[in-house]
């Protein structure tokens, strides 16, 4: 007796079809998967023959052979288990309907029930692509599925509710579309909360309507921290297109809520210092996205940057310029995404109130120096600005009037971001000032002879590289931008120049 059952496998972001292939054949009972299974999947074995018992099903007594095709793509992970288990009563003669447009995904527990799994959404979508009409997912997966158009999903909560439904006893019925709300994102944190600081407030909004990367330099307690953290109040709203490219990356890494059909706010990474080299970019035996990838259309935020390991900062360097991270094995290379704005935070020196108004720094000229060294050139060459965070005056602090809200702003940054996608909208993988080429630099960032003079003279007296001189046009285009201007004035260039502070010659004494 033979049956093909259709399934998904994932590696990576790439989803791909599996045919579960089984035939049952006279002889000393036996129950071996071959297909490059691992470990996992030759567990499912066991599962599988519990969770029969448990629903009152009798297992084959014969030998039965599993082949997971194509045999020579390896298979991890127990997402195969229930196809596994439909061909087992396909084949045995317990379901007699045609199965060949349906496909099976989801892990299988001791009594019977299923249990979610990583990656649903890229599998899903695969099973759409290829022309399947429906997918039997875990219940506790539905939502998730339900973003797919164009394909059925059946959500099962047991595998007696799986046979029930081909032996038509009792139909499950069809998961509902996942219909987006358009309710505006509520934020904890609001820029009217901040007090003062308004060249930096002035700088992170620069920064949000173009994409660029910014580093905040200030003494403890400046506000450092709680200006970033109020960056994502500011940004415009996620596509869906945006949102379905997120959403894929945190199902594969397992970080959706089983109530999350779709992620809508961008998202805000924050990890630890202590955090290593392959939590950030991402890998492991089977590789999974690291916190650069989870930044992915959304903000990387990397406070006290000297303190983290150099290592780990310099594997960023690469995704910073090329918006993704290729993660290389001996078999086997994943690509994943890593499009995202890297905010960071870092006291000017170790005591750190080198510069302060009023307390005294302790640290010598060299330790001060060597601190900042921690976070190599290349690296700082990527970030667009460099913003200098003071201290608030306690007549600011005390102020009862509230700041500029965030919605005030996050209008102006929306405003500067549809210039620029109107701009570059005939130009693939575009879509805001930062992702600018150097051929986009001459057509739309070219400034006239006196923005070029004062441009010569400060690449001159500031010791600037060729990446630096492109950034400072981009931040310039994006100034522009947001007061509506089409061509890029000799103030512009000024306000960028302005926010190159580590560039200084006399910023670390």
């Amino acid at each position: 007796m033979f049956a093909k059952i259709n399934s998904l496998g994932l590696f990576g972001l790439n989803a791909f079809n599996v045919d579960v292939e089984i035939e049952i054949s006279r002889g000393i009972p036996a129950f071996d998967i071959v297909g490059l299974p691992d470990l996992v999947v030759k567990e499912s074995r066991e599962r599988i023959k519990a969770s029969m018992r448990c629903c009152n099903i009798e297992f084959p007594v014969a030998k039965v052979m599993v082949n997971l095709a194509p045999a020579g793509t390896r298979k991890s992970g127990s997402v195969h288990d229930i196809a596994i288990l439909v061909a087992v009563l396909k084949a045995a003669g317990y379901i007699k309907e045609n199965l060949d447009s349906c496909c099976f995904i989801g892990e299988l527990s001791l009594n019977g029930t299923l249990r979610p799994i990583e990656g649903v959404l890229p599998m899903v979508l695969l099973a759409r692509e290829t022309g399947f009409k429906s997918v039997f997912v875990p219940k506790d997966n539905a939502f998730e599925a339900s973003v797919a158009e164009g394909i059925e999903i059946y959500a099962a909560e047991s595998v007696s509710q799986i046979l029930d439904h081909f032996t038509m006893r009792t139909r499950i019925e069809k998961q509902p579309k996942f219909i987006p709300e358009n309710k505006p994102e509520n934020y904890t944190f609001d820029f009217s909360d901040v007090k003062g600081q308004k060249t930096a407030k002035a700088a992170l909004e620069i920064a949000a309507a173009g994409g660029h990367n910014a580093l905040l330099i200030g003494t403890p307690g400046s506000g450092k921290s709680m200006l970033a953290k109020r960056m994502p109040s500011i940004l415009p709203e996620m596509t869906f297109e945006e949102s379905i490219e997120t959403t894929k990356i945190h199902s594969v890494a397992g970080r959706l809520q089983n109530n999350t059909g779709l992620i809508s706010k961008r998202p805000f990474r924050d990890p630890h210092h202590t955090i290593s080299t392959v939590a950030m970019t991402g890998g492991g035996s089977y590789p999974q996205p690291g916190e650069i990838s989870l930044a992915h259309n959304g903000i990387l935020f990397l406070d006290e940057l000297p303190e983290f390991n150099r290592s780990v900062l310099e594997v960023l360097r690469q995704p910073l310029e090329d918006r993704k991270i290729t993660i290389s094995r001996v078999k086997s290379n994943v690509e994943y995404p890593a499009s995202f704005m890297l905010v960071a935070s870092m006291n000017p020196c170790p005591c750190g109130y080198y510069n302060h108004p009023t307390k005294a720094c302790v640290c010598s000229p060299g330790q001060v120096q060597k601190y900042l060294n921690r976070i190599s050139g290349p690296l700082l060459d990527r970030i667009d600005l460099q913003i200098e965070v003071v201290p608030v005056p306690f007549e600011k602090m005390s102020d009862a009037h509230p700041g500029e809200a965030s919605s005030i702003i996050r209008e102006r940054v929306i405003s500067a971001r549809q210039i620029q996608e109107n701009r570059y909208a005939d130009i693939p993988g575009v879509y805001c000032n930062a992702q600018m080429s150097s051929k986009l630099l001459s057509l739309y960032a070219r400034p006239d002879d006196k923005g070029l003079a004062l441009l010569k003279n400060a690449m001159n007296r500031l010791n600037l590289s060729a990446r630096a001189y492109d950034r400072i046009l981009k931040v310039a285009r994006t100034i522009a931008d947001l007061e509506n201007s089409d061509l890029i004035q000799p103030s512009h260039l000024a306000e960028a120049i302005g926010y190159r502070n580590l560039d200084r010659e006399d910023w670390a004494g």
